[in-house]
């Protein structure tokens, strides 16, 4: 734009700026020189397989988008793909995932839907150009996630990846939780997420801000804030603005006025006047004083589109004008000279800076705003296609809500709530019947309008917001339901919204919901049988469950004989399921499991997943208590998809994950169950969801001392402080505080820890949490501590294999000679889990150095050794290593050479055995040895050839040649 100069400038500033033409923007990016850098420096450890993010945030106008374009021009160059994806200052009820569909669109507009892989119709959730959606009522936004995040992997793999997402201030909620997943969980090697936002709209309360915090503590994430410039590169800037270098009197004013801010001084340059005696004092007056510069017909087309919001198509314009399209194409013409507005990528339109936007938009008159949103209202209805496809929805509830006009504001935003949920944008919503159920307070005829009663509403809101995960929401929402509902008129709705709460109040870990599901109780005994009141029976049973164990068996009963009378297969299923796990406890798992594994088997012949689902939960704990690792681990690996499939990953789905981990864990194979765990993590389940995997995948770090374990740890035994937990989850979060302090060297926290053990009420159905409980506890050396373990363990029952190594382990522990940890070896050998069974070979050998038997405590020490590498131990492992070297013998981790002179013969049998793939049963088989005797074999093989798996002592033996 030429902006010709006020007469308030001096004679000799006229003389040498005579014909200068001011440029609205500068082409020289001045003052950032270490921004780039740092920016090329990210995507350097992007194409070293190095995950990055980096957040740049400034205040509005400091030049974030011009740092960004610059870097990305590079990077094009450099070779990179480059993504952009901008949000829409829509408000946290807006177009949800709209950055993320950005850049998917110039994705597949530039390579095709093939880039997809045939999964159009799951992307059509975020690109509904692609087609109908997948119809399914099914809870699956981490599947969406995941799809993202594999498809963003794929195109890196060619070439890395600069995925950049505008406005992150304007992000709604579900956007968010998306970019959360990409860095914190998918962590994609060769993708550089780089994102911008304004640090002068966070205010306290933004939701950006914690947020921002979170990832703060992510390895890889890099937090970056513009500054201003300083008086030299005002000066630069102004120079390459004006085309010439300006007096220092007029740097010095505009650098004052300005701050140093580059969107401010490029408006103070092409405000007219060099010598600054008529700028406007206010950033909005200054802004506003250039759209007054432009021709009445081009001011007003410019307040049409600011209405629209900062990017707007032609023929949406052109709709609401209502001018004629040579006048709305001239008025345009005229903006776009004056750098106003630009043309986009897409052939639209799109302010060059929001900041002139929302000048624009907040002068206008009250009037005039209604009226213009009202009339995008209205176009958007008219002709949905005139926005972006999927876009309609929110831009129709936005602007009824901006116009005033309450009746149609609540109708849509009742069907933007439906339709962000239709692309599992549940935060948004939420958002949404939050702003439905204000408006209900203010339309006169809601219920007829929506055809919904305000109960219904308020039941819809609470099931959004558990879904969005802000379940304090939830609570107040069932709350509010159930001051709206008469009980005793409707028993069974009542009951419902009880039994709803009741579960909220528990995952909270705020009660355990007994007076709520006593309620619910109540009522379902006075209301007629019916399919519905059994299912709801079940669930007050389960929540009974760990509260009142007695009062919970008798409900689970009166729901098997409900459900018997029903004579409907899914509600029988799932009346034996709730029977098996309320009262687990009270009968074996020799007994339960039958029942489970038949409850299963009919669910999966009628095509009933959820229960399917629910039944394999079940029946892989029942497994695991027997010992039964391999069959355990299977049957949480088949629910897993299922409970994908219907909607229930965040609840049952985490339970299966953790039990597939769970039995991993035991036999050994941890890159696998952390793996698993991994995948729980992602699902962000709420609240005391999350424990199960939480304290298995912390217990899986402090064993190999991993880097990470701390927080975890800390993570889940702050749940110790919550006001409820259940009995279960306490016991095994008290002994995962006791192994912490005991890794960290911390004494008095481990005996603090212990003494809370014993002092919990003892319990015999809670063998599988007591005992490892148990375990821990007996390793401190108070007194006190170890006497109560003593006392407690004497009455704990040994039902199962894995309870009578625990109980040998800690008669080992609390005792001080060799024979009680030979007794506890045997034990562990029996039940197979790996790691108790490398504890209990270094507890041996340190009872037979004791002892004074060196020749005993270096095969113990061998077999410690080989099995805790095996699982990546390396804390025990260093324990052996320091234990080989106190009694002189050859480092634990540093063996000999391995060659022909280190095996014995029968070691040698035992490889050839090995070798050929023979299980530890098989070849004592073939041997005619135990199959113990066989495994401390395969164990001293893996220690002296200093490998971690049979496969690579296998490999070993072939290469040296000692099968021959």
């Amino acid at each position: 734009m030429i902006a010709p100069f006020g007469p308030g400038a001096g004679a000799g500033l006229h003389g040498m700026l005579d014909g200068v033409t001011a440029h609205a923007s500068s082409d020289v990016l001045v003052g950032r020189e270490a921004d780039l850098a740092a920016l090329r420096d990210a995507l350097k450890r992007t194409r070293s397989a190095e995950p990055s993010a980096v957040l740049v945030g400034g205040e509005a106008g400091v030049g974030k988008t011009r740092l960004v374009e610059e870097f990305c021009r590079t990077a094009l160059a450099d070779g990179a793909r480059v993504l952009t994806g901008q949000c829409l200052e829509l408000g946290e009820e807006g177009l949800p995932f709209a950055p993320f569909a950005a850049a998917l669109r110039e994705l597949v507009r530039a390579d095709g839907t093939s880039v997809l892989e045939g999964r159009e119709h799951d992307f059509a959730r975020l690109l509904p150009e692609l087609g109908p959606a997948e119809a399914t009522v099914e809870t699956r936004r981490g599947y969406l996630f995941e799809l993202v995040a594999a498809l963003f992997a794929r195109v890196s793999e060619r070439q890395p990846l600069v995925l950049v997402l505008e406005d992150l201030h304007w992000a709604d909620r579900s956007t968010r939780d998306l970019i959360g997943f990409l860095v914190r969980s998918a962590r994609l090697p060769h993708v550089l997420l780089l994102a911008t936002y304004r640090t002068d709209e966070l205010h306290r309360g933004h939701p950006l801000r914690p947020f921002l915090a979170e990832l703060d503590r992510v390895r890889g994430v890099q937090r970056t804030e513009l500054d201003r410039l300083e008086r030299d590169g005002t000066a630069e800037m102004l120079t390459h603005l004006l085309g010439a270098e300006p007096e220092p009197a007029v740097v010095d004013t505009i650098h004052e006025r300005a701050q140093g801010n580059p969107f401010f001084i490029e408006q103070f340059a092409a405000a007219g006047d060099p010598q600054c005696c008529d700028i406007p004092h206010s950033l909005r007056d200054l802004l506003l004083t250039r759209v007054d510069m432009l021709p009445e017909q081009a001011q007003r087309v410019l307040r049409v589109a600011a209405v629209g919001g900062t990017t707007f198509g032609h023929d949406l314009l052109s709709r609401v004008a209502g001018i004629d399209e040579a006048e709305l194409e001239s008025a345009l013409r005229v903006v776009v000279a004056a750098q106003l507005i630009v043309v986009d990528a897409d052939g639209g339109y799109e302010f060059r800076h929001a900041l002139v936007r929302e000048a624009v938009h907040d002068d206008l008159l009250p009037g005039e705003h209604a009226r213009l949103h009202a009339r995008y209202a209205q176009a958007v209805e008219a002709e949905p296609h005139l926005v972006a496809m999927g876009r309609a929805p929110a831009e129709i509830a936005h602007h009824w809500h901006a116009a005033h006009d309450y009746p149609r504001a609540l109708t849509a935003a009742r069907l933007a709530a439906s339709a962000a949920a239709e692309r599992y944008a549940y935060a948004e919503q939420s958002s949404l019947l939050q702003r439905v159920l204000e408006l209900w307070e203010v339309v006169d005829d809601a219920a007829e309008l929506l055809g919904a009663g305000h109960l219904d509403l308020l039941e819809e809101s609470a099931l959004a917001a558990i879904a969005a995960g802000d379940h304090q929401r939830a609570l107040k929402l069932t709350k509010a339901a159930l001051a709206d509902l008469d009980p005793e008129a409707k028993p069974l709705r009542a009951a419902r919204l009880l039994v709803r709460r009741a579960k909220l109040l528990y995952t909270a870990g705020t009660s355990d919901g007994a007076a709520e599901s006593r309620e619910a109780y109540r009522l379902l005994l006075a209301a007629p049988p019916s399919p519905e009141r059994t299912v709801l029976m079940a669930d007050v049973a389960y929540q009974f469950g760990g509260v009142d164990d007695d009062l919970a068996a008798q409900v689970a009963t009166e729901v098997m004989a409900a459900a018997a009378e029903t004579g409907d297969v899914a509600t029988e299923v799932s009346a034996t399921i709730t029977y098996g796990r309320v009262c687990g406890g009270r009968i074996s798992a020799e007994e339960a499991l039958p029942s489970m594994q038949q409850a299963a088997a009919r669910a999966r012949e009628t095509g009933d997943l959820p229960n399917l689902a629910r039944a394999l939960v079940n029946v892989s704990d029942s497994l695991f208590e027997l010992g039964r690792y391999e069959e355990s681990a299977a049957a949480a690996a088949e629910g897993v998809p299922y409970a994908d499939r219907v909607g229930v990953s965040r609840t049952t789905g985490v339970f299966l994950l953790a039990n597939h981990a769970e039995a991993l864990m035991a036999l050994g194979r941890w890159d696998e169950a952390d793996a698993r765990l991994e995948e729980a993590a992602r699902l962000d389940p709420p609240g005391t969801l999350a424990l199960p995997w939480l304290r298995l995948r912390a217990h899986l770090r402090l064993a190999r001392g991993h880097e990470g374990a701390q927080p975890l740890v800390q993570r889940a035994v702050a749940y110790l402080g919550r006001p409820y937990l259940h009995r279960e989850h306490r016991l095994s979060l008290l002994e995962l505080r006791i192994r912490e302090a005991q890794c960290s060297g911390d004494e008095a926290a481990a005996t603090a820890a212990a003494r809370l053990a014993i002092a919990e009420p003892t319990e015999p159905d809670r063998a599988r949490y007591r005992w490892p409980l148990l375990a821990a506890a007996a390793a401190v050396e108070a007194p006190d501590v170890r006497a109560g373990v003593a006392r407690i363990a004497a009455i704990m029952p040994q039902r199962h294999p894995v309870d009578r190594a625990y109980a040998a382990q800690v008669r080992a522990t609390l005792g001080d000679s060799p024979e009680p940890w030979r007794e506890a070896l045997a034990a562990w050998h029996t039940d197979g889990q790996r790691y108790p069974l490398a504890v209990a070979a270094l507890g041996l050998a340190t009872a037979e150095a004791a002892a004074g038997n060196r020749t005993a405590a270096a095969e113990a020490i061998e077999e410690a050794t080989a099995t805790a590498a095996a699982l990546g131990a390396t804390p025990l492992v260093t324990q052996a290593d320091t234990l080989a070297r106190r009694l002189g013998l050859r480092s634990a981790t540093h063996p000999a050479p391995a060659g022909a002179d280190i095996l014995t013969d029968r070691e040698r049998e035992v490889l050839r055995l090995v070798a050929e793939g023979h299980s530890n049963s098989r070849i004592a088989e073939q041997l005619y040895i135990s199959p113990k005797t066989a495994s401390v074999h395969v164990s001293r093989i893996i220690a002296k050839l200093a490998v971690t798996s049979r496969g690579e002592a296998a490999a070993v033996a072939h290469r040296l040649g000692l099968l021959n």
